[in-house]
């Protein structure tokens, strides 16, 4: 039986990342944990890219454009929709992981999902390196266990 089970190798990988300006201070705290754990999976800085975007919204277009460059082998999606008093909370998040679920299976690359949908900021917060750790690192994991899954498979 032949078992396929990626690598967490990011040496020699090119990684594409896309961020939400929106919610800054959370969505700068997944970058810091997302780029800090790719580098110790052995990504070289030439081999990163990070691309801003205003907010969740535009999120999968620019994962989308990444994608579609040949320039990676994957991209990380990271942002941070937080309740607020109106539904726009609901249209953004549904939209964004929509979205992203949908270019994951067409594109020719993986993307993984860093995007927290949380009721409060300071739940955000804790998401982004505090007490519940950053999922913008584990967000940067399965990216690289998928890439390598992949090309494990493809041979």
């Amino acid at each position: 039986m032949k078992v396929y089970e990626g690598k967490l190798d990011a040496k020699g990988l090119r990684i594409g990342i896309v961020v939400s300006r929106f919610n800054d201070l959370v969505t700068r705290e997944l970058l810091s944990g997302a780029l800090d754990r790719l580098r110790r999976l052995g990504a070289a800085e030439e081999d990163l890219s990070v691309a801003w975007v205003p907010g969740g919204f535009e999120v999968p277009r620019a994962v989308r454009a990444l994608a579609s460059s040949g320039k990676v082998d994957g991209v990380l999606a990271l942002a941070a929709v937080v309740r607020g008093a109106t539904p726009h909370f609901d249209y953004v998040a549904a939209e964004l992981a929509k979205g992203l679920s949908k270019l994951n299976l067409e594109l020719p690359v993986p993307v993984a999902f860093g995007v927290l949908t949380c009721d409060t900021q300071d739940q955000a917060l804790e998401r982004a390196g505090g007490k519940l750790g950053n999922k913008g690192a584990q967000a940067a994991e399965a990216l690289v266990e998928m890439i390598c899954m992949e090309k494990e498979i493809a041979g």
